[in-house]
């Protein structure tokens, strides 16, 4: 039996995996071909016929429309300006309150802050990583306005109970699909049950532009304020008859022509590139769900998974080894593999409640009558999972075969074969 590589052994993986990439020739011909017209970009921040773009633009939101069966699709520079904008478009005002996941990327609940609303962290399920509808339930107010629910990894959150709470409250859902574009709930695609959903395109997604974003929902008066926020709305609202000023502040969230040109030429592949995504998943469960205490991620009844992670989870408890040392000893023998999320309600902008100035606004504010708590301890699941518990392969970040999937598991089954040498490797205090 060779010597585990953190205890001085050979390693397993001794290549470099590639790096994932899904641009092609395809991609590569289609920019060219909108160098050689001249037009970059075509918006104009008046109300106009090049309000909405140019024509890649509009012809990418056409394909994204059809793709995902909705009524309206808006293309956007970024994910993280489509939150922006999503929020903005269904309402929200300074002082509500929008209850979010702790366990994502942080511009999912800073975007709450951009329109002075406060985020309020609900806990996720232990599960799916998602965020848990009775933690929810628990966290509601009379100054709760709406629902993020973020489609962490690759699955899609519990929509069901996410709308049954909404209905009963008479809140808005917005669904953050950053990391689950083709991802099925039901019979329906991920991001398209809520009243808005927000798709990411930057560069470690399973398709992207480089930099993008869309939005999609299917209410014609949130299609139509998401367009409005998203090119200077303020410049436009007047010319197009628009009463509603709420929200209405000048943003520039275009996107540009080259990278709808890319996005169109990346909704070909999409299907193909998340079912590799799938099966790639489906055999890294095979291979790993008999190894002690590791419990490979489970996909819901009627649901599917497309992996842009990988999550394990450890049991620590029941290993009697610490989750640092199993993953120092993982990443000796080459497997990429990280720990999870921060839980974002610990960072400093919300210990501290300082975002805009130095006075605590919005928190502070007189428009803001509620009383949110971010200490330690209001998310136990996230945080004991982000502390001890939670691994995680980058599966978006490679571009992985079978057979680089095969020799992940065989690290994976070299580590699980000498348990007691890492036990006693932790029990002398090396971490």
């Amino acid at each position: 039996m060779e010597k585990l590589a953190i205890l001085g052994g050979p390693k397993t993986i001794n290549y470099s995996f590639k790096q994932y990439n899904p641009i092609g020739k395809e991609e590569c011909l289609a920019v060219d071909e909108v160098m050689k017209t001249g037009v970059l970009s075509q918006y104009l921040g008046v109300w106009d016929r090049d309000f909405f773009g140019g024509p890649k633009v509009q012809e990418f939101e056409t394909v994204a429309q059809k793709y995902f069966g909705v009524k309206h699709a808006v293309v956007v520079n970024s994910c993280t300006s489509g939150l922006i904008a999503a929020i903005g478009a269904i309402g929200i005002e300074p002082g509500d309150e929008v209850i979010v996941s702790p366990w994502t990327m942080t511009a999912t609940a800073t975007a709450i802050l951009m329109w002075n609303a406060i985020p309020v962290f609900a806990d996720i399920d232990r599960e799916f990583f998602n965020i848990d509808p009775v933690s929810i339930e628990k966290n509601i107010t009379p100054h709760t306005k709406a629902i993020i629910a973020i489609d962490i990894y690759g699955h899609s959150a519990d929509m069901d109970s996410i709308l049954e709470i909404a209905n009963k409250h008479n809140l808005k859902v917005i669904s953050d699909c950053a990391q689950a574009p083709s991802a099925k709930y039901k019979d329906k695609f991920a991001g398209t049950i809520s009243d808005i959903g927000v798709f990411s395109l930057n560069y470690h997604k399973h398709i992207h532009t480089g930099e993008g974003g869309i939005i999609v929902t299917n209410d014609d008066n949130n299609a139509e304020r998401l367009q409005l926020i998203r090119n200077h709305a303020e410049a436009v609202v007047e010319s197009k008859g628009v009463s509603n000023l709420s929200n209405m502040l000048g943003f520039n969230f275009r996107m540009g022509e080259i990278e709808a040109a890319i996005g169109i030429e990346q909704f070909k592949k999409l299907g193909k590139i998340t079912d590799h995504m799938t099966a790639l998943g489906e055999q890294l469960t095979i291979g790993l769900k008999s190894l002690e205490s590791l419990n490979p991620p489970k996909v819901k009844e009627n649901c599917t998974h497309v992996y842009y992670a990988y999550p394990l989870i450890l049991d620590t408890e029941q290993l009697g080894i610490k989750r640092d040392v199993i993953h120092q000893a993982l990443v000796a023998e080459g497997v990429p593999i990280g720990q999870g999320y921060t839980n974002i309600h610990l960072l400093p902008l919300y210990q501290e409640k300082i975002a805009y100035g130095n006075d605590g606004f919005p928190w502070s504010s007189d428009v803001y009558k509620g009383n949110v708590k971010y200490n330690k301890g209001i998310c136990p699941v996230a945080e004991k999972l982000h502390e001890k518990e939670i691994m995680a392969i980058p599966t978006c970040m490679h571009d992985w075969g079978k057979e680089d999937i095969n020799i992940i598991i065989k690290a994976f089954t070299k580590v699980w074969s000498q348990l007691d040498a890492l036990r006693a490797y932790d029990d002398a205090g090396n971490e």
